[in-house]
């Protein structure tokens, strides 16, 4: 699951064709850079002042910091505590963190080193690499190294299972990515749809190459380089390391919950446990030339690559440089990647042409608030201030099309298809409407078609309509990426369906008083045992079938945060209630039709029979929609 502009910035904290080898740069500015000295005294005054006030106000226990500035460390510090039990204060030089998907940029780093020394390339087939098992040709166009890096593989997402709670509970990558290859859902390098598994794919890809394994290989050739001597990819985290690390925490609870350390069962995409100033020697290196103090983890030439945008889904809009989210802020352009994992949320930015980088991280997801952001729209407004933004001239961009505007709902590009959590995609839609003026309103903001024919929002991000090679329609922000749903996937056309089988399950309640008022009156109905056995079937499935969406509502809410694991055994068990109903349906079908002449039920007895199997027919049209029946990919 991200558009982290001046608007959404801290907000994803809560926390995602091929193109030629060399792209030309985009000019990093307008010909005055407008960037302020970001000495020890300046940014210590900024963050002394604006910090403490918004963790107190989001009841965020902690948070680490570095700045980087000139090729040095200008400024680390860590706030409040990393330890609320023990009262350990948050050290930017001690405290550990998980810094999740900040954690691709190391694999994509480690990419770039192995395309560096010849052994991979970023434009030839994925499956050339892979000796244990392959990516399926479901297109024409094979997967490449480069769609993974710019996360437009074309693969749908899942979360269920992606998390253990213990080591023994992590296979060997290999054998996982094997076992949960997901599906090819669209054309590579269409769009955008942030991916988990294509990160860990790449990191898999690189232990294939370079024959060690991904936490060793990352220690070696990035984290020693680096003297990044409090890191580390392994987990659990080393023994060595393991008492420093800052614990998360749930404040949204009260008391505030711990989250346990949760191991990564595809560590590439997430499992670098680090510190603010150790961060600082990655964040330098990257806006050196791949040179911090004596090491170097990549060259000149393959840094300068690495910035090079690589894919966007339209030259009007931002896109990604091999790995990179590409940014524009204040009118500088930014290189950054966020991460949310077990409670803490981080983020790291790097603003070449004021040759600055900042790292932040919060041991509480509770910090992506609109305050908190006001924190990083403070700090570029101090230290890289607005200025013009030069001709972005050439971008690499994908093969959709600029489309007219289109209103409707649409899901993120980052969804599922195959399984049961194709259904989240249900509970959140985002509305796109169009005033008589030509606005857009998505995502509660408005957007104002501009001369280029891209909208843009109050806070500078900028929208725009595309159409697939497939003819699917797409509108693209600044970092992210929705698809036009499908009538059958919308909200109102589903609550339409299931209305039709909650208005006769309701009706059916009323049935005892309709026979309570016939035996008053001495006058109950006479109908045969066949067509009683069909009525009472009939209205049976209709009550668990109304039982099930209750319980699927209740049981997704409670056992959220175990999904994440594995699918839990009373989700299972509760995918059997529909397979019983339909059941008990189809049976209820059969008894209708033979005993429908001479059952002597009468007129509003048979609608009401009729209008129950009919609801039944919708439960089972959503049922299938939402991969919701037993054997559908649970």
């Amino acid at each position: 699951m991200n558009a982290l502009t001046r608007r959404t910035l801290l907000g994803l904290l809560v926390g995602c064709a091929a193109v030629p080898a060399v792209i030309p740069a985009r000019p990093a500015a307008a010909a005055s850079v407008s960037c302020a000295p970001a000495t020890q005294a300046a940014v210590s005054g900024f963050f002394d002042s604006a910090l403490p006030g918004r963790l107190a106000a989001d009841r965020v226990p902690g948070a680490a910091v570095s700045v980087v500035a000139g090729g040095a460390t200008a400024f680390t510090k860590g706030y409040g505590s990393a330890d609320t039990d023990r009262a350990v204060p948050f050290d930017a030089s001690r405290s550990l963190v998980r810094i999740a998907s900040i954690s691709k940029l190391f694999t994509w780093t480690a990419v770039m080193q192995q395309v560096e020394a010849g052994r991979l390339d970023l434009d030839t087939d994925v499956n050339r690499y892979l000796t244990g098992f392959q990516v399926p040709a479901t297109y024409d166009q094979p997967v490449t190294l480069r769609h993974l890096m710019n996360h437009t593989a074309g693969f749908e997402d899942f979360v269920t299972g992606t998390g253990a709670r213990d080591a023994a509970e992590v296979p060997p990558l290999g054998d996982y990515l094997a076992a949960h290859m997901p599906a090819r859902i669209r054309p590579p390098g269409e769009i955008s749809a942030y991916s988990n598994f294509g990160a860990a794919l790449a990191g898999h890809i690189v232990s294939e190459v370079s024959g060690e394994p991904y936490d060793t290989y990352l220690q070696r050739h990035l984290l020693d380089p680096l003297a990044m001597t409090r890191s580390t990819a392994a987990e659990p985290v080393p023994a060595a390391l393991a008492p420093d690390l800052a614990r998360s925490y749930d404040t949204e609870l009260t008391p505030p919950k711990v989250y346990p350390f949760t191991f990564d069962r595809m560590p590439p995409d997430g499992s670098v446990t680090t510190t603010a100033a150790d961060m600082a020697h990655f964040m330098i290196a990257h806006l050196h030339e791949g040179r911090f103090g004596a090491g170097r983890i990549l060259s000149p030439q393959a840094t300068a690559l690495m910035h090079q945008r690589s894919f966007t889904a339209d030259p009007r809009v931002d896109g990604y440089a091999h790995g990179f989210k590409e940014r524009t802020m204040n009118g500088h352009r930014v290189l950054m990647h966020d991460g949310g994992w077990e409670g803490f949320a981080s983020i790291m930015m790097l603003v070449p042409d004021c040759d600055l980088g900042l790292f932040l991280t919060l041991n509480s997801l509770t910090g992506g608030s609109p305050e908190m952001q006001k924190l990083v729209d403070g700090f570029f407004d101090r230290f890289a201030p607005q200025q013009d933004t030069a001709d972005a001239g050439a971008r690499a961009a994908g093969p959709a099309s600029p489309a007219t505007p289109v209103a409707g709902f649409y899901k993120p590009t980052r969804h599922n298809t195959t399984s049961f959590e194709k259904f989240s995609t249900l509970l959140s839609p985002a509305r796109l409407t169009i005033d008589d003026a030509g606005k857009i309103s998505f995502k509660g903001r408005t957007w104002v078609r501009q001369d280029d024919g891209r909208y843009q929002a109050d806070d500078g991000d900028r929208l725009v309509f595309l159409t697939g090679t497939d003819g699917r329609r797409y509108v693209a922000t600044d970092g992210s990426a929705a698809e036009l749903m499908p009538p059958a996937e919308t909200l109102p056309v589903n609550l339409g369906v299931l209305l039709v089988l909650l208005v006769p399950v309701l009706g059916a309640l009323a049935l005892p008083v309709i026979r309570l008022v016939r035996r008053i009156r001495r006058r109950p109905a006479v109908t045969t045992p066949a067509w009683r056995l069909a009525r009472r079937l009939a209205v049976g499935a209709g009550l668990l079938g109304v039982v099930f969406l209750g319980g699927l509502m209740v049981t997704v809410v409670s056992l959220s945060g175990e999904f994440l694991y594995a699918v839990p055994p009373a989700f299972r068990l509760l995918l059997g209630v529909p397979i019983v109903a339909l059941a008990a349906a189809v049976a209820a079908t059969g008894l209708t039709v033979r005993s429908w002449r001479g059952s002597g039920a009468g007129v509003i007895a048979r609608v009401h029979q009729v209008a129950l199997l009919t609801g039944m027919v919708a439960l089972t049209w959503f049922l299938w929609q939402w991969n919701l029946l037993g054997w559908q990919g649970a």
